[in-house]
C-alpha cells in the first residue's frame, strides 16, 4: 500500500497527522531533527495501528539538503515511493524588523519555505510520472502580523509555493494544497491537533476535479475555510 512521508513530524500537528493516516492503514515515514522526538512519535504512532502498520523513522535537518534528501531516499527504499508528502517544518517565533537580523530572517526561511522547496522537488517529478500523489504543507499567518515577521513571510512563500506545483505538477496527477492554522496548536483547544489532522485525510484523498489547495483552519465553529 502507498505510504506517507512527514517531515517535521513533532509532537503536535506532525505527530498527529502520522497517527491520522497510519489509522487508515498507510504505512508512515517519519523525518525530524531529532532521534528522540522521531522515536517518541513513532512510538504514538504504533499505538493506532497496533496491527503491523510499518513506521521508518529518519533524522535530518531540513535545512542541510543532502541530509534530508537522503532521509527521504530512505523512506523510499523502505516503503516504496510516497503517495503523499507532508511537509510541517518551521521555525515558530516572535521576532520585528527592529530585532530581527539578515542571518536570522535567512535561517527562518531556510526551514520555513525552503526545506519545503526541497521536499517538493525530490519527490514530486516521480508522483508525476506515476500519475497521482498529494503534497501538503502545513501554512499559517492567513494575516501577516508585525510581531511574527520571519512567519509571516515564510508562510506567505509557501502559500505561493503550491500555487506554482499546482501549476507544475497539477495536471500530471499532483495535488499541492496547504492546511493553514490560525492560531497556536494545543490539545482541547480549537486548534486540537488531531483535529487539525483531518484536514490532512481529506485533502489527500480527494478526487481530481474536486481538489482544495488551501484549507483554513480557523478553529470556528462549523466548517472550515476552503479555498480553491
Amino acid at each position: 500500500m502507498p505510504g506517507a512521508v512527514i517531515v517535521g513530524a513533532g509532537p503536535g500537528i506532525g505527530r498527529a497527522v502520522a497517527r491520522r493516516f497510519a489509522g487508515e492503514g498507510l504505512p508512515v515515514a517519519l523525518v525530524a531533527r531529532s532521534r528522540t522526538t522521531v522515536q517518541t512519535v513513532a512510538e504514538a504512532v504504533a499505538e493506532v495501528a497496533p496491527g503491523g502498520v510499518r513506521v521508518v523513522t529518519a533524522t535530518a535537518d531540513v535545512t542541510d539538503e543532502d541530509a534530508l534528501r537522503a532521509a527521504l531516499d530512505q523512506a523510499a527504499r523502505e516503503l516504496g515511493p510516497p503517495d503523499v508528502a507532508v511537509y510541517n517544518a518551521a521555525v515558530i517565533r516572535p521576532d520585528t524588523t527592529d530585532d530581527l537580523s539578515a542571518r536570522d530572517l535567512l535561517d527562518a526561511y531556510a526551514v520555513n519555505v525552503v526545506g519545503a522547496h526541497t521536499t517538493a522537488a525530490h519527490l514530486l517529478p516521480a508522483m508525476a510520472e506515476r500519475g497521482g500523489g498529494s503534497f501538503l504543507i502545513t501554512g499559517g499567518m492567513p494575516d501577516p502580523k508585525p510581531e511574527y515577521l520571519s512567519l509571516s513571510l515564510g508562510k506567505a512563500a509557501v502559500r505561493t509555493l503550491v500555487t506554482l506545483l499546482d501549476q507544475r505538477y497539477g495536471p500530471s496527477g499532483v495535488h499541492a494544497a496547504s492546511i493553514t492554522v490560525d492560531g497556536p496548536v494545543a490539545p482541547g483547544t480549537a486548534f486540537d491537533p488531531d483535529d487539525i489532522a483531518e484536514h490532512y485525510w481529506r485533502l489527500h484523498t480527494q478526487p481530481p476535479g474536486h481538489w482544495d489547495h488551501e484549507i483554513l483552519h480557523s478553529g470556528d465553529a462549523g466548517a472550515p475555510g476552503e479555498r480553491r
